[in-house]
């Protein structure tokens, strides 16, 4: 069998990389919103799969709204967020009837629905697919492994904060990407101190490091930290791009690092 015919609707697919957090509020989701924007302004067609099925937040990230998902001969079409179609995007947010439903599913019916998502979402040619995944690393995580098995996935992004309480839980990701053979792209340090608004002056209301150590004691590499940015928020609540609109902030360095980073080490594996 032709390999393209095997991977169906990611065989135009280059890159899968799944962002992973051991514990919710993490900024996993905001992390991923703001990758993906990094990486379509580096020039990069992108897609983002939120699987995230109890938490689909990016459809709000990114102001796309409710759109109706339609389907075509190869599946379901994922929803573009600019007129050029270099960023789309797919969510069980498109598929419920109610944006306030919650999603009070067994694990069977969530592993199903993945499994669409890997296979029924006509992605068409893409340089890089994030995989937005939930907290943890429960049914869903698996599903999602499982279903990418006979797929490229170049690797995980893990996501902390600071504290111990956080690393902890990103701990036992690292033990679940062992366990499933996922190679571990970087741990990025999330919420790394406060950027004032007035003076820009970066204070460490949380302890600071925590990501970093965790990177040289398991071995993993450290991809950056991200601070706190009030502005970084507005953008997100309000669906705007922050990279476009605070091109000068240190936030902005440190997600276009990282990005950087993923392009170089996806391209040379």
């Amino acid at each position: 069998m032709d390999l393209n015919d095997e991977r169906g609707n990611l065989a135009q697919v280059q890159h899968v990389v799944l962002v992973l957090s051991g514990k919710g509020g993490v900024g996993k989701s905001t992390l991923t919103t703001e990758l993906a924007l990094a990486l379509r302004h580096a020039g990069k067609k992108v897609g983002i799969l939120d699987v995230d099925l109890c938490g689909p937040s990016i459809p709000r990230m990114l102001s796309v709204g409710r759109p109706e998902v339609h389907q075509c001969d190869a599946g379901w079409v994922p929803v573009y967020t600019d007129a050029n179609k270099s960023l789309a995007l797919m969510s069980i947010g498109f598929l419920l009837e109610n944006p306030d439903d919650a999603v009070v599913w067994r694990g069977p019916k969530k592993t199903a629905l993945i499994g669409q998502f890997v296979s029924d979402v006509a992605w068409g040619e893409l340089d890089f697919l994030l995989v937005d995944t939930p907290p943890g690393t429960s049914d869903e995580h698996l599903a999602v492994v499982e279903n990418l098995r006979k797929h490229k996935v170049d690797g995980a992004i893990l996501v902390t904060t600071p504290q111990a309480v956080s690393t902890g839980d990103v701990r036992r990701e690292i033990t679940f990407c062992k366990k499933t053979g996922l190679r571990i792209l970087g741990i990025v340090e999330n919420m790394s101190g406060f950027v004032c608004p007035h003076c820009s002056e970066c204070s460490n209301i949380f302890s600071k490091g925590g990501g970093e150590e965790l990177a040289k004691l398991t071995g993993a590499p450290f991809l950056g930290c991200v601070p706190l940015d009030p502005q970084l928020s507005s953008c997100v609540e309000e669906g705007r791009d922050f990279i476009q609109a605070f091109p000068e902030s240190a936030t902005f360095s440190a997600i276009s690092h990282i990005a950087q980073t993923i392009l170089t080490s996806t391209e040379a594996a």
